[in-house]
């Protein structure tokens, strides 16, 4: 298939990759974007996708806390940003995050069809669609999430409702510094994105498929080298990568003497509990949601009607 010039700047600007690069990637997949990702990885033209440049979509995250032991976690989507500052949407999500602390639904559908817990008459969808008449936009109640724990749980809001975390950690105190090494390992999930809280949690496919993309790259880079060279050479890269998706293993931002796991251990002996992080949830507004580009000056020329 032709493969057209607006694809090419697509997956350049998505990935940071060569003009020639994504040309070529799009090409040998027939113009699957997905597959041409993962085409520029093996072949080396890609080290690590740009996420950030296009990946996005407006609105906010927000939580909701019952003292230490429950808390829930909503993403809700907005078409603009004007929108997702806007103090009547935020008070809205801050509702949502309410409604799903105390909801028994498992899933969204459930979710948006419960009773609204502030006007029982109305179910959680007809609410949500009032909420778009008012505001004048298409919003979307995207995803949620609940805890409760027999230790603690603390939340962190990163860049007005941009990000989300939260942490649940095993504990037998709960006093203000055990709260204070979990908002710091928060801001930890936050800044640095990991997977998974350790390396057991890492499912076998996860590293199997890391290994055939580290395994393509170093043959690229190594195409005389036996495959069982080859297969020295990446363990090392596949160790360094493990420790960057979990959470224990990566470098502590606030102290690069020390992982993740040791400061929570050290925090853990100077609090006088035996602390450990159990889980975490990390919601970044619109991850995985593709941004629809507009050009400003088209679009208030087709509102002017030209």
């Amino acid at each position: 298939m032709a493969i057209t010039a607006a694809q090419v700047k697509e997956l350049r600007e998505l990935t940071g990759a060569g003009m020639m690069d994504c040309k070529k990637a799009l090409t040998e997949t027939n113009g699957d974007k997905e597959a041409a990702v993962e085409f520029l990885r093996k072949s080396g033209a890609l080290k690590a996708l740009k996420k950030a440049a296009r990946i996005a979509a407006e609105g906010l995250v927000r939580v909701a806390m019952d003292g230490d032991k429950k808390a829930a976690i909503v993403e809700v989507n907005s078409e603009t940003d004007f929108v997702a500052k806007n103090e009547k949407f935020q008070k809205y999500v801050e509702a949502v995050a309410d409604q799903a602390l105390t909801s028994g639904a498992d899933d969204i559908d459930a979710f948006l069809a419960e009773p609204w817990k502030a006007e029982s008459s109305k179910s959680v969808q007809e609410v949500l669609t009032e909420q778009i008449a008012v505001i004048g936009e298409n919003l979307k109640i995207r995803r949620f999430e609940k805890l409760s724990t027999d230790g603690c749980i603390v939340s962190y809001i990163h860049g007005g409702g941009r990000i989300g975390v939260l942490v649940e950690g095993s504990t037998d105190v709960i006093n203000d510094d055990v709260r204070k090494c979990l908002k710091n390992v928060a801001m930890q999930v936050a800044a640095m994105s990991p997977k998974y809280v350790s390396d057991s949690e890492v499912p076998q496919d996860y590293i199997d498929h890391e290994k055939e993309i580290l395994f393509a790259q170093a043959k690229t880079e190594n195409p005389n080298k036996p495959d069982d060279i080859i297969e020295k050479m990446i363990g090392g890269r596949l160790n360094k990568e493990l420790k960057e998706v979990c959470l224990l293993d990566q470098i502590y931002v606030q102290d690069s003497e020390l992982t993740v796991a040791q400061y929570v251990a050290k925090a853990g002996k100077e609090a006088g509990a035996a602390l450990s992080i159990k889980r975490f949830i990390r919601y970044e507004t619109g991850e995985g949601i593709e941004k629809k580009q507009e050009n400003f000056a088209e679009e208030v020329a087709k509102q002017m009607g030209n």
